[in-house]
């Protein structure tokens, strides 16, 4: 027994030197109690009156060694530390676990505020500035509200100032021989110095606002960094604040104010790009295409009607006043006039490419302008060649047309031209290949509208660029052509109205006489003095 007794001795000693304790025995009393070595160091000196007296140890019962038993004397040293308050300290809320990265996180931030207030004050700084009486970067917002209450106004007027000196000088090089022969070099030029001048006052008034606005961005970027270094260098120099803590605030500062600074540059994009938008002529009228009936079964016989229709182009003026005017399906009418009467404003109005200001202007009772494309046709004097082969400016009303009917259609028009060309229907047309003149487009023009075959075709000067003699078998030729077809002519050459059934004369806006060439002619009117004034020529 005493044997064992020895034995668990020693192994609580090993133990006890493992975990960094020891053990003093008393020559009388046993086994001395522990002493923690880690907070009384052995050089300590002992005690005058020795160590104090502690009950002998339990002695175990014999018998096998268990796990229990192996742990009773470590969890009876634990105790007695405890007791003696060599331990862990316990605090309110306390679970007695080993101190973990939060602990030492609320440790390091303990002690940044004890070490290092200057760097908590910088950090205060770069978040809200104005926390730490450094000035708020407000100047971009002041700046910016200024800048936009100016810039719609100013680069209106100075895109509309850039317009009038390109049409101007646009002008002067176009009439530029126009402008010799006359004399009128001087006066040209001093209206294109004009231009230039208001130009040049409007271009100043944008920069100006630049000027404001870009200086005004930097200094409020700027502001804060100084502030910051400012700050910090005091800081720094009373030892309250690291220089990195000081140099990492006027970084984070100065990138903080890099989008702001791209976010106002883009508004001045913004505001010349608005300006250049709202001077697209119309765009802000243009609610959508005009709306197009359902296909239903025809009601009427392709009557065309205008009752009470006028027009005025600037709301002030009427261009057409008042026109009731009926034309019979398959009808031939020409309409004549002096220059101003109005004639070119009737024929758009018939063809639906205007909208009456009042009245309506109806084909078997649906008004033109809401028909789909095709049914009325305008072919005017003004005319445009796309870039490409003659076969392909010509499939543009016809996609499926074939060879044998675009042939036909240029020679009803009298284009015998293009039956010279080398390549044919290949030849290319426009920069790079061959350049028609005024007479071979306005033909290429009545071939396609040949190829579209409309109900209803508006003609407005559409030969006037063609000489007299192939004018006149052109015009023949369409008319057989467009048999039993409506068809509306607006002329200045009176030797159309012969083959017409009616004649419509128009003056100041106004339809005066309608009839048959002969019975207008004998009426002795405005058409009889037209008609005598051009007989004569």
């Amino acid at each position: 027994m005493r044997r064992r007794g020895r034995a668990r001795r020693a192994v609580a000693a090993r133990r006890d030197r493992r975990a960094g304790t020891g053990r003093e025995r008393c020559a009388d009393r046993g086994p001395a109690r522990r002493r923690d070595t880690r907070r009384f160091p052995r050089a300590d000196p002992p005690h005058p009156l020795g160590p104090p007296a502690r009950p002998p140890l339990r002695r175990a019962r014999a018998g096998p060694r268990t796990g229990a038993l192996r742990r009773a004397p470590a969890r009876a040293a634990a105790r007695r530390r405890r007791a003696r308050g060599h331990g862990r300290p316990r605090r309110a809320g306390h679970d007695g676990h080993r101190h973990g990265r939060h602990d030492a996180a609320r440790r390091g931030a303990g002690g940044l505020r004890r070490r290092a207030p200057g760097a908590l004050i910088l950090g205060a700084a770069a978040r809200e500035p104005g926390a730490c009486g450094c000035p708020r970067p407000r100047r971009h917002g002041a700046a910016a509200r200024w800048y936009k209450r100016r810039a719609p106004a100013a680069y209106l007027a100075e895109g509309e100032a850039n317009a009038a000196l390109a049409e101007e000088v646009t002008a002067s090089a176009a009439g530029a021989r126009t402008t010799e022969v006359y004399g009128l070099a001087a006066r040209r030029l001093a209206r294109v110095l004009d231009r230039v001048a208001v130009a040049h006052r409007a271009r100043e008034g944008t920069l100006a606002l630049r000027s404001v606005l870009f200086p005004a961005v930097d200094f409020g970027a700027f502001l804060p960094v100084a502030a910051a270094l400012l700050l910090g260098g005091l800081l720094h120099a009373h030892g309250l604040a690291s220089l990195g803590a000081v140099l990492a605030c006027a970084l984070y500062l100065r990138k903080l104010s890099e989008p702001v600074d791209i976010l106002l540059q883009w508004l001045e994009f913004l505001q010349r790009g608005t300006a250049s938008f709202a001077r697209v002529e119309g765009l802000g009228l243009v609610t959508g295409d005009a709306p197009v009936p359902a296909p239903r079964a025809p009601t009427g016989d392709g009557t065309l009607r205008l009752a009470g229709v006028r027009h005025s182009y600037d709301g002030d003026r009427d261009a057409v006043r008042d026109v009731d005017l009926t034309v019979r399906p398959g009808e031939r009418l020409v309409v004549v006039g002096p220059s101003g009467a109005g004639k070119t404003t009737l024929g758009r109005l018939v063809s639906g490419a205007e909208t009456p200001s009042g009245g309506a202007v109806t084909l078997d009772g649906v008004p033109v302008h809401t028909l789909p494309p095709g049914r009325v046709v305008l072919v005017t004097q003004e005319h445009h060649v796309f870039l490409g082969t003659l076969r392909e400016n010509l499939a543009l009303a016809a996609p499926d047309a074939g060879d044998a009917d675009l042939e036909r259609a240029l020679a009803t028009v009298g284009a015998d031209w293009a039956r010279e060309l080398p390549a044919g229907l290949d030849t290319v047309l426009g920069p790079g290949g061959l350049s028609p003149d005024g007479a071979a487009v306005q033909q290429l023009s009545l071939a396609r509208t040949l190829l579209l075959d409309p109900g209803v075709l508006v003609l407005d000067e559409a030969t006037s660029l063609i000489d007299p003699r192939t004018a006149r078998r052109t015009e023949r030729a369409l008319a057989a052509v467009l048999a039993g077809r409506t068809v509306i002519t607006v002329a200045h050459r009176l030797h159309t109205t012969r083959d017409a059934d009616r004649v419509a004369v128009m003056e100041d806006g106004a339809l005066t006489e309608l009839g048959t060439h002969e019975e207008l002619v004998g009426a002795g009117g405005t058409y009889a003095g037209l008609w005598r004034a051009w007989h004569g020529a």
